[in-house]
């Protein structure tokens, strides 16, 4: 029964550069998932495109790739585009997103259960318990805990402990021996769901702005209404390739100026 299951919202963070129905296909599996638990409901999906500040080579402006989300999305009912993260002047940490996002969904929640017949939200009185806020990511995710300078310990204690993490399968990755070679995931192992994706689909974005660039069609990859965009403000060309060429990842030069740890002393 939904109302003895805890409310849920799937949060999404990355370039989105540009976004892909595979980006897309991983909230429908995830909430395929955390459904069959039986102990969830999935209330919401919210895409969060990294701000310009991030210096990724190849990185295409957030107006653009705002847009793109927003149009891809359009035949979505439950999952939405937040501009938050995309307008910050500077790269902001994931886990600050999530405070950022989980304050905003239970202030939501608060008024909803304060005013029940005059909310629109879809958090409304589905449980008696608060909702939750998950990190929802590919497989690949996992592996970037253990780059080198990339996280502080004590926010991968957050996202993982605090919040929770929903990881997809992506090609021959194996999300599980990354859990497993971290102490600090595996003590989290119960809050990180793991879900097998069972039509294999290794669509990534680089490969996309590549066959862009090389004028081969990405019809099938992308909603129609993405790759109309993109041709209509020339993205993905060698120009916007080179955009950031030789910078280092904001994420690096920013948690530099912090001692870094190993995840797993």
């Amino acid at each position: 029964m939904a109302n003895r299951r805890v409310p849920l919202v799937l949060l999404a963070c990355g370039s989105f550069n540009p976004i892909t129905n595979q980006h897309m296909r991983l909230f429908e599996l995830a909430r395929d998932h955390m459904h069959s638990t039986g102990q969830y409901q999935v209330v919401g999906g919210i895409v969060s495109p990294v701000s310009d500040g991030y210096g990724k080579q190849g990185l295409v402006l957030a107006k653009h790739r705002i847009a793109m989300a927003k149009l891809a999305l359009q035949s979505s009912n439950w999952v939405t585009v937040d501009e938050w993260e995309s307008q910050q002047p500077d790269w902001t940490e994931t886990v600050v997103t999530m405070r950022y996002h989980y304050g905003r969904i239970l202030n939501e929640y608060e008024q909803s259960t304060g005013t029940h017949n005059n909310s629109s939200s879809n958090i409304t009185h589905l449980s008696s318990t608060s909702p939750q806020l998950k990190l929802l990511c590919g497989a690949d995710f996992l592996d970037t805990f253990k780059v080198p300078g990339l996280w502080l310990d004590e926010h991968v204690e957050e996202v993982a402990g605090r919040f929770g993490l929903v990881c997809v399968s992506r090609g021959g990755l194996q999300p599980e021996q990354a859990v497993h070679k971290s102490d600090m995931l595996s003590r989290h192992q119960r809050n990180i769901f793991l879900v097998r994706e069972w039509v294999r689909n290794e669509t990534s974005a680089t490969e996309v702005r590549r066959a862009l660039r090389q004028g081969l069609s990405v019809k099938y990859l992308l909603p129609d209404s993405v790759i109309e965009y993109i041709h209509q403000h020339n993205l993905y060309t060698e120009d916007s390739e080179r955009r950031n060429k030789g910078t280092v990842l904001r994420p690096l030069t920013k948690q530099a100026q912090q001692p870094v740890k190993s995840l797993d002393d």
